[in-house]
């Protein structure tokens, strides 16, 4: 069937769009490359120029209200640190990292961050932050091993934050109340954009539900750990899952998570229900961080017990990093969920397939 001079083919979900109502697409058309998707009848909100003064006033507004709830201080960080000093953020250890030699350093190589995990806690020490408070920070990554879709792109724009507490607050209890006041500032920031602009109605819970990865698989045996996902925050509307990064009962992983610097029992992520997308919409990944027991045992079970001789390791076994919590909240993705947005390229300027661009065009999605 001929539509708009491009031939309609049967849908292609991409990985987090598996399970949901196939109604709620359309057809992919023969320009679409595989993993991108429009809603049904979608139409933005907000036009190109009031979303780009909208998105400053999230910004602004967010990161003013987190820093006063959990006592943090802007620091500015680097895009790219240097290669081998176990610095990076090695996400799940495939990624590769954007990288590039410094002529003046004798043609040692840098590397572009993939998140600045470990930086942070390095700067608690450097800058003498003390217990209770912390720094957050503008974190600008290029992620060139990105699968592409609506929700991902290669470039990542988050606030990183990072926050010193003491050996008795390394609780799953304290983890919680972080998360909670996280939240806060997420549904205060909604009613917010709601005040501004009144056709974007509020969508958020008023509270977070909490669940362990372990329950969710015991709960659904049967389903991908997206799955799983998707089935418990279309219930609960906004959820915190529990440990992320070891084995479950089953031998899996609920998903990756680097050895070294969340502890894989005491992290996890912070999800929404998106009703544009009609999927469960990661917001935040964070965690307390490891001690030096648990990046020894963490380390010994992914088999790369080697990087206790990097820099950053070095600091962590030789007690000159305080103990933490942190994370990075998605600038972008909180923005795309406020204002209603199809794609991620509606809030981020980044690089799409030309044929792609002009096929969401023709669909009412304008990519910046």
């Amino acid at each position: 069937m001929q539509n708009g001079g491009t031939i309609a083919f049967p849908l292609i979900l991409s990985d987090f769009q598996k399970g949901r109502p196939r109604e709620h697409f359309i057809q992919r058309s023969a320009v679409m490359p595989r993993g991108f998707f429009i809603p049904k009848g979608y139409h933005p909100v907000l036009d190109l120029h009031t979303t780009e003064q909208a998105i400053m006033r999230i910004k602004d507004f967010f990161q003013l209200n987190l820093a006063l709830e959990l006592d943090l201080k802007r620091m500015t960080a680097p895009i790219f640190v240097l290669k081998g000093t176990g610095v990076n953020d090695d996400l799940n250890g495939i990624e590769r990292p954007v990288a590039f030699k410094i002529r003046h350093l004798h043609d040692q190589e840098a590397e572009v961050v993939h998140s600045l995990a470990k930086w942070k806690r390095m700067a608690l020490a450097d800058y003498s932050i003390p217990v209770g408070s912390g720094i957050y920070t503008d974190m600008n990554a290029i992620r060139a091993d990105e699968t592409l879709d609506n929700l991902h792109s290669l470039y990542v724009d988050q606030w990183d934050w990072e926050k010193v507490i003491t050996a008795e607050q390394r609780t799953l209890a304290y983890l919680q109340r972080t998360v909670e006041t996280i939240y806060d500032v997420i549904r205060r920031t909604e009613l917010y954009v709601y005040y501004e602009y009144p056709v974007l109605k509020p969508i958020l819970p008023e509270k977070i539900t909490f669940i362990h990865s372990e329950e969710l698989l015991k709960r659904y045996p049967t389903l991908t750990p997206q799955e799983r996902e998707d089935a418990i925050v279309r219930e609960h509307r906004a959820v915190f899952i529990i440990g992320i990064g070891g084995n479950l009962a089953d031998g899996t992983r609920h998903d990756g998570r680097a050895p070294d610097y969340d502890d894989w029992t005491l992290n996890g992520d912070i999800f929404v229900w998106n009703p544009v997308t009609e999927c469960a919409f990661e917001l935040s990944s964070m965690g307390i961080r490891v001690d030096k027991g648990v990046l020894k045992k963490q380390l010994g079970l992914s088999g790369q017990e080697h990087r206790l001789n990097l820099k950053f390791h070095q600091r962590l076994m030789n007690d000159e990093l305080p103990l933490s919590i942190g994370g990075g909240i998605g600038q972008s993705r909180l923005c795309m969920l406020y204002l209603h947005k199809a794609h991620i390229g509606e809030i981020q300027a980044s690089i799409w397939p030309e044929e792609m661009i002009a096929e969401f065009k023709r669909n009412n999605i304008v990519l910046l």
